[in-house]
């Protein structure tokens, strides 16, 4: 059996995971097994993220009407890891961020863990930079926590989101509505901070969202994940722009398409609207034109990632390897932390012109990204490399994975039926060496 068998199912696995996710940063929501839910959506091309399974129902109250009970709180715990492996130097404030606006809810303890809970809330020393609301209706007081989620002491109080006494179910329902705009991040001066999405989140969920992974700083790393020329457009044409976002949330396609036309014309330097239209250009079908778009996008802001994102997608699509290693190239170049599925890509790029070490490099940093297993085509791709190097035993590992994490995948059958020549394979062999 040779490895090579296994190279001609690496680029429909990679396409299976474009069109899993949206060219987004790196949000995500819970971690695999979950039983919470969060969704973002895009307007193009491989630009739909629903992440999750299904979500129970809020913990039911009292039947009576308006019956006063006290709000069920969210519970989330987790780990805060820095990705290069070193401990942390110490505690890590645990933020939510509702529309922007930033709120500490505690902080990790000495290894890195935290527990933190909305509703029944007490206080948490709020950050000088904190706003005292959450731009969102949110209340500003928090919950008091201190690292591994117990309560701040001396305080019993109750405030915050959904505290007092209130009909449950109205109660749970809107906390969790309130969450739809947030996300929770770690907080660390000189590090940045994968974001994990709280839309969806019930009472009874899983409260284990996982890792949250943090990066050091460096010098050189000048990639945007907003545009810096987009935010000096013209007032009329950012007025189009946020029409068009509008429209495509309500997905008034037609609308958002004329609207982004209107906001390039009126500011052609407008990367995020040259982006946006070549998402809707690619959704229909007019992959030439949305080239077009991308580039222009590039153009106008080349330190701007998103455009770099959407064409390697693209360049994924047309099997084009060498411009899809070029892309991906460029995008990690500017950002290597916030998209793993630029590694995933960049590796399979790399695959498929038989440069295995740098494949392996560059799955093996996509594996490390993914701290919530949100892209399980990672696992197969790192399974393909293994056979390449004739790590035999690692590779079915690396495949075990991937159907433990993706097991009504479209190629599961096919990967089960090479799981079973690999495991056939090794068994012979090693009987052989018995002999």
């Amino acid at each position: 059996m040779s490895p090579r068998e296994f190279g001609s199912v690496v680029l429909g696995v990679a396409l299976a995971a474009s069109l899993a996710f949206g060219q987004s940063k790196g949000t995500s929501g819970p971690p695999a097994g979950s039983t919470g839910s969060g969704a973002s959506t895009g307007t193009g091309l491989g630009s739909t993220n629903t992440r999750g399974t299904t979500t129970p129902s809020t913990l039911p109250g009292n039947t009576t009407p308006n019956s006063p009970t006290v709000t069920t709180p969210i519970f989330l715990s987790g780990r805060v890891v820095i990705d290069d492996g070193s401990p942390l130097p110490e505690p890590a404030a645990i933020v939510r961020v509702c529309n922007g606006s930033p709120h500490t809810e505690g902080y990790t303890d000495p290894s890195g863990s935290f527990g933190i809970q909305f509703g029944n809330e007490t206080g948490v020393l709020q950050d000088a930079s904190e706003t005292a609301g959450y731009g969102n209706g949110m209340p500003g007081a928090g919950p008091g926590v201190m690292a591994g989620g117990a309560p701040a002491p001396g305080n019993t109080g109750q405030s915050g989101m959904g505290g007092g006494m209130q009909n449950s179910g109205t109660s749970n329902m809107a906390m969790t509505q309130r969450l739809n705009n947030c996300e929770l991040q770690a907080r660390l001066s000189g590090y940045r901070s994968q974001s994990v999405m709280l839309a969806g989140r019930q009472p009874l969920d899983n409260p284990d969202i996982g890792t949250i992974l943090l990066h050091r700083i460096a010098k050189g790393e000048e990639g945007n994940t907003v545009s810096a020329k987009s935010l000096a457009a013209p007032k009329d044409a950012r007025k189009a722009f946020e029409k068009g976002l509008e429209s495509a949330k309500k997905s008034k396609v037609d609308d958002a398409f004329r609207d982004f036309q209107k906001a390039v014309m009126l500011y052609p330097e407008y990367a995020t609207a040259w982006c946006e239209l070549g998402k809707i250009e690619a959704a229909r079908g007019q992959l030439d034109i949305a080239r077009g778009s991308f580039n222009e996008a590039v153009k106008s802001d080349p330190k701007y990632v998103d455009p770099y994102l959407e064409l390697s997608l693209m360049a994924l699509h047309d099997k084009n390897w060498p411009q899809l290693a070029e892309l991906t190239g460029k995008a990690l170049e500017l950002d290597s932390f916030d998209y793993p599925q630029e590694f995933l890509f960049d590796a399979v790029a790399h695959y498929n012109m038989h440069e295995f070490d740098k494949a392996q490099k560059s799955v093996a940093r996509a594996e490390t990204l993914d701290s919530r297993h949100e892209f399980p085509q990672i696992a197969y791709l790192k399974g393909l490399v293994q056979l390449q190097h004739k790590e035999y035993a690692a590779a079915a590992e690396s495949l075990r994975i991937y159907l433990k994490l993706a097991p009504n995948a479209e190629d599961a059958a096919k990967v089960r039926e090479q799981l079973t020549q690999i495991e056939k394979y090794t068994s012979q062999t090693a009987a052989a060496k018995q002999q």
